[in-house]
């Protein structure tokens, strides 16, 4: 009897949702609300930094770990944004893309049969990270509309065993900003179970805040007694309208960056040379770039808001991130999947069927999510398609 010719961990996970939902657009001609990156420009100061740095013949290998030029510019800006103090040369790592931020920073810090906690729903990646690592998972759920957690629940997560938690905020798939006091909680958990936060908060920049709610992005190693167990993940792709650019970073303390940076090395040796030089220019934006991007960001929220609202879906409002979960209750499905390849093949707008951001998939199976980082147009388009539904 012949041994089967793939590893274990391959046939524990299936390929990306999101990434099949692009692939189902395109072959079906339907407007892609599916996946998270932009169908508009990246800012042309970035795109001429881009281009002047291959024609400088900055098109070598650079320091795995970063260049110096980038590192440095990370460490300013987040002492401008964060009010964090880091050494570019001890303290930062930069990666391909924030994914590769997680799953080196994972591989780094986790053991064998180490336990990670995760709030669900999720951003898919991180059931398979733990799967490559030989993790374990225990899932902590966050509860609709407000995507609250109970801290009874939480707190009953952490054990001996409990290696690290993972954080997205602002939040995917939910748009969830976790306040200071939900961040404190589980800084007090990190602290008493000796465990280690890993944040992804590439959607820092993308904020709603509204009357009578203080929306703000807290960065969880600026908490007392979070420095040094912290790993801040984050990267060019959302903020500057990226996403194919694939360079991300991680802060941390010295002795987990020399960990991580040792795991990245033989992961993919560096990020692109040319787009680290050019990432220069992004980090060096002025804070009007930023809140432009904010308000822009929150245009389209409301315009996608109403489309939806106005065609049956139930929306729970986001308030950070470019990301609207949606109830399908209302219109006649009670499974997301079918619901999903309905929407690409009918109507003509791919979605993510809720169930792929869930450890069990019936959780998920009356939700679906939304992107809004489009153009007018194409958001129009959508909500034009959407009104066949009704």
């Amino acid at each position: 009897m012949s041994r089967s010719r793939t590893s274990r961990k391959a046939k524990q996970f299936t390929e990306s949702v999101i990434r099949e939902m692009t692939r189902q657009a395109i072959l079906h001609g339907a407007v892609n609300l599916s996946q998270g990156f932009p169908d508009f420009p990246a800012p042309v100061e970035l795109k001429q930094a881009a281009c002047a740095a291959i024609e400088a013949d900055i098109n070598q290998y650079a320091i795995t770990w970063g260049a110096k030029r980038f590192r440095e510019a990370i460490a300013e800006k987040t002492r401008l944004y964060l009010g964090l103090e880091i050494d570019p040369e001890r303290e930062v790592v930069v990666t391909c893309g924030s994914t590769e931020a997680m799953i080196a920073a994972m591989m780094a810090v986790v053991d064998p049969g180490d336990e990670v906690i995760v709030f669900e729903p999720f951003y898919e990646n991180y059931g398979p990270d733990a799967i490559l690592t030989e993790a374990s998972i225990r899932y902590v759920t966050l509860h609709p509309p407000e995507w609250s957690f109970d801290p009874d629940e939480l707190r009953r997560a952490f054990n001996d065993k409990t290696r690290a938690i993972i954080i997205t905020t602002p939040h995917n798939p939910t748009g969830k900003v976790f306040t200071r006091e939900e961040l404190r909680f589980i800084a007090d958990l990190c602290i008493e179970h000796d465990a280690i936060a890993l944040t992804d908060e590439i959607y820092e920049h993308i904020l709603y805040p509204e009357a009578g709610r203080d929306v703000r992005h807290t960065a969880m190693a600026t908490l007392d007694g979070m420095r040094d167990r912290t790993v801040t993940i984050n990267g060019l792709s959302k903020t500057y309208s990226v996403t194919g650019w694939r360079v991300g970073y991680a802060i941390a303390s010295p002795e987990i960056t020399d960990a991580v940076r040792k795991v990245h090395d033989f992961l993919t040796v560096g990020a692109a040379a040319p787009l680290q030089e050019a990432g220069v220019t992004a980090l060096n934006f002025p804070p009007q770039y930023y809140e432009k991007l904010a308000s822009d960001y929150r245009r389209r929220r409301d315009f996608l808001l109403g489309a939806l609202e106005e065609t049956g879906f139930r929306c729970f409002r986001p308030y950070g991130a470019y990301y609207i979960m949606t109830d399908i209750s209302d219109l006649g499905f009670d499974d997301d999947m079918k619901f999903g390849e309905y929407m690409v093949r009918e109507i003509g707008v791919a979605v993510v069927p809720g169930s792929s951001f869930y450890r069990h998939p019936e959780l998920g199976r009356r939700q679906v999510r939304f992107t809004y980082c489009k153009r007018d147009e194409t958001l129009e388009a959508a909500a034009e398609r959407l009104r066949k539904l009704r």
